[in-house]
């Protein structure tokens, strides 16, 4: 059975983006604060401002207002986008190589700091250096089996760590000083720092994409093999029991308490307390899912969608109406941590007294007489 956790709203229409001209496809996306990055396969970067807009429904909307665009200069796709807000700089992998622009007007930055020979790269949101005017940034290279970490700082970058890998890296998550790799056959943890590794568990980078996503302290969520999404930690365990995928799953998110991931037909919406499925939303076409700051993102070649989710309150109102009293229980000590404590502890209350009718009507008297008590 369903629950309505989340609706999707378009945030970026195809017109806005590229008029008539059908060549230009989406390739990457980046969101900070109400600011809206899209890299394009023929070497542009848009800039959209995000308006949300409540209306008195309660229904969420987005207007984008196009602030401009820059060409980099290339025939090349804009691979990835990651912004590093402390710096006003975004960080653009571009042919192989990540330049440093400015946030606001887009131009690259006047030493000409970049750092060359990246298949991909990614941002290590739990720093080890301490410095706040620097973002720690890990390449995967262009050299065979190596993985390279750098400190970038507003105008200049620094290679800090060589680390070289037993099999070829095609996708990397960071924490701290743990990195998290998929391989060629295997995802493994590595510290950086020691040069410990742990393997993790088997897959195969041939036949399907990996996912690698750092979803915590020192916790990540896998593509597994069978089209399971996999916890995994630091110390090579999992304090979660999977969630069942498809088999073709091409990007995965958190919003607590729900993971999302996107296939080829659908947007498939699993409880990370209970593990079952609780939402499907068509959706064919679509190639990147993302979260960030706790928007979920996601987008064809042509648009960009964001995945709204709906109030906690409304979604245990929604199960307890559906008689899912367990799944509102659940649900609802869940719902603790994204909650302030007294507003948490009074709503709690009146849910528990909610299903307590609910079993009393339903003749479960000792369970009604737990719930009251």
């Amino acid at each position: 059975m369903s629950v309505k956790a989340f609706r999707l709203v378009s945030a970026v229409e195809r017109e806005m983006l590229m008029g008539d001209k059908n060549y230009i496809n989406i390739e990457c996306i980046e969101c900070c604060g109400k600011n809206l990055y899209i890299g394009t396969n023929d070497c542009f970067i848009y800039h959209f401002t995000l308006d949300e807009k409540v209306s008195t429904a309660g229904k969420v909307t987005f207007a984008a207002t196009k602030q401009l665009h820059k060409y980099l200069g290339l025939k090349k796709p804009v691979s990835e986008l990651k912004a590093a807000s402390a710096l006003t700089r975004l960080l653009v992998l571009c042919d192989n190589t990540i330049t440093l622009v400015n946030m606001i007007n887009l131009e690259p930055v006047p030493t000409g700091a970049r750092i060359k020979g990246a298949v991909t790269f990614t941002l290590n949101e739990n720093p080890v250096s301490g410095d706040p005017f620097c973002v720690e940034v890990c390449i995967v290279s262009v050299k065979r089996r190596t993985i390279q970490m750098f400190m970038v700082f507003e105008d200049r970058v620094q290679i800090v760590k060589e680390v070289f890998t037993p099999e070829q890296p095609c996708a990397v998550a960071v924490d701290g000083y743990y990195l998290c790799l998929a391989l060629t056959t295997q995802y493994i943890i590595l510290n950086y720092n020691t040069g410990e590794s742990q393997d993790l568990f088997p897959y195969c980078s041939d036949e399907k994409r990996p996912i690698v996503k750092r979803i915590g302290r020192q916790e990540f969520l896998l593509a597994g093999p069978g089209g399971l999404g996999m916890f995994a930690t630091v110390d090579g365990i999992s304090q979660r029991a999977p969630v069942h995928w498809s088999e073709n799953v091409v990007g995965a998110a958190l919003c607590f308490p729900y993971v999302v991931a996107l296939d080829d037909e659908f947007i498939t919406v699993h409880s990370m307390l209970d593990q079952q499925q609780k939402q499907t939303l068509p959706f064919k076409e679509g190639h990147i899912l993302q979260d960030f700051e706790g928007k979920v993102i996601v987008a064809t070649n042509k648009g960009v969608y964001i995945l709204v989710p709906l109030p906690l309150e409304k979604q245990i109102q929604d199960l307890l109406a559906s008689h899912r009293v367990e799944e509102a229980l659940v649900l609802a000590k869940g719902a603790r941590r994204n909650i302030p404590k007294e507003k948490f502890q009074v709503m709690y209350k009146r849910i528990l007294q909610q299903a307590g009718f609910i079993q009393f009507a339903q003749l479960q008297f000792l369970e009604a007489k737990e719930l009251f008590r």
